[in-house]
């Protein structure tokens, strides 16, 4: 585990409350239908716990681990120019609920907490939930404001797309 410090509180807020946003943050919640059956959850939850996801993304991953964990560091690298150190804080892995968050680490454009999160409901339907608090950490995330928080959210609704596409053909077999 690194001795680095998080960058803001409160850490793993998100574990009970993914709608949570603290005072002074800016908050982030997409949801996103991934498809139904447990096929389809099992192909997403893998996917969001080993990082491929992220990958098909196109953003870099640079984990201690192959599987996200708690106390695993995570660097990920937007458009090969933008470092962004993490740490995951949680993760769930439960027969209808997989994902995990992170928060962020010094050197990050922003601070807060991001989580993953795959549900399958009562229906069967297989969710993806992106959900955040930040706020700017460096001066280009602070200078952005607005804009940073678009691609934020455009960020969020990729993984749903990705994921999906991720998923597509998976069925009950």
């Amino acid at each position: 585990m690194s001795s680095v410090p998080f960058t803001y509180e409160p850490v793993g807020a998100t574990r009970d409350d993914l709608s949570y946003c603290p005072p002074g943050f800016h908050p982030l919640l997409v949801r996103t239908r991934l498809g139904e059956g447990r096929p389809v959850f099992q192909r997403a939850a893998e996917a969001v716990m080993t990082w491929e996801m992220h990958r098909e993304l196109g953003v870099g991953i640079d984990a201690t681990a192959d599987r996200a964990a708690p106390d695993v560091d995570v660097t990920v690298t937007l458009a090969g120019l933008i470092k962004a150190p993490c740490r995951i804080i949680w993760t769930t892995e439960q027969p209808r609920r997989a994902g995990w968050a992170y928060g962020t680490l010094e050197g990050h454009p922003e601070c807060g907490e991001e989580a993953f999160v795959i549900d399958r409901t009562g229906d069967g339907t297989v969710w993806l939930t992106v959900a955040a608090f930040s706020k700017g950490a460096k001066w280009y995330a602070r200078a952005g404001g607005p804009a940073t928080r678009g691609l934020q959210h455009a960020y969020a609704r990729r993984c749903g797309a990705v994921l999906r596409r991720l998923c597509a053909g998976v069925s009950e077999a």
